[in-house]
């Protein structure tokens, strides 16, 4: 063994380790308020936004674009459970704020002040026969959400309307699975 690399090995294992705590510091400098302030991912869980959704579908979701715009009805959001905070669930935003939605044996209408005598909205994405009928006034900064399959849906029905406060933000990238790659995954125009 030669005593004069001794040194040099020290002083290569000091300079591994520092660029190792650079390279660490600088990651979390940039991956830490991209996933607090701007996406984070999400897999979804259960069955209730089939077929626009399946479980286990990986997404990133844009918290950001909702801090510049509010959101619109057909979006699909993530959000916070209202009943149990810790809990993130995904649906349809189906009526917005100031809104009544009316709902007779299935069919939605949307009652507004462009609409006052209301408006039955296209849903492409539901494929599930359901059969529900109710009222529902929603306040400022509520929203009535839904999932694409009904019938497997915890949602507005039978928990209230949603505020705007619990809102994550919306679907932006499906990462997998690998054949269903999309951007604004489960997108409709009404």
């Amino acid at each position: 063994m030669n005593p004069d690399n001794v040194p040099k090995e020290k002083d290569d294992l000091i300079s591994f380790f520092t660029e190792v705590v650079k390279f660490v510091f600088l990651a979390l400098i940039i991956v830490v308020p991209i996933r607090v302030f701007v996406a984070q991912p999400y897999i979804v869980s259960g069955n209730s936004m089939i077929p626009s959704f399946h479980n286990g579908d990986y997404l990133v979701v844009d918290q950001l674009s909702y801090r510049f715009k509010e959101p619109e009805r057909g979006d699909v959001i993530i959000f916070r459970f209202p009943n149990d905070t810790s809990k993130f669930f995904i649906k349809r935003i189906i009526a917005l704020p100031n809104e009544t939605i009316e709902i007779e044996k299935g069919v939605v209408t949307i009652i507004n002040e462009v609409q006052p005598d209301g408006v039955i909205i296209g849903e492409p994405y539901n494929e599930s026969l359901f059969r529900d009928t109710m009222t529902t006034v929603l306040g400022e900064d509520e929203y009535f959400v839904m999932g694409d399959n009904r019938i497997a849906s915890l949602d507005s029905r039978s928990w209230g309307v949603l505020s705007r406060e619990l809102v994550i933000g919306r679907t932006f990238v499906r990462l997998f699975p690998v054949t269903d790659i999309s951007f604004i995954p489960g997108a409709v125009v009404y």
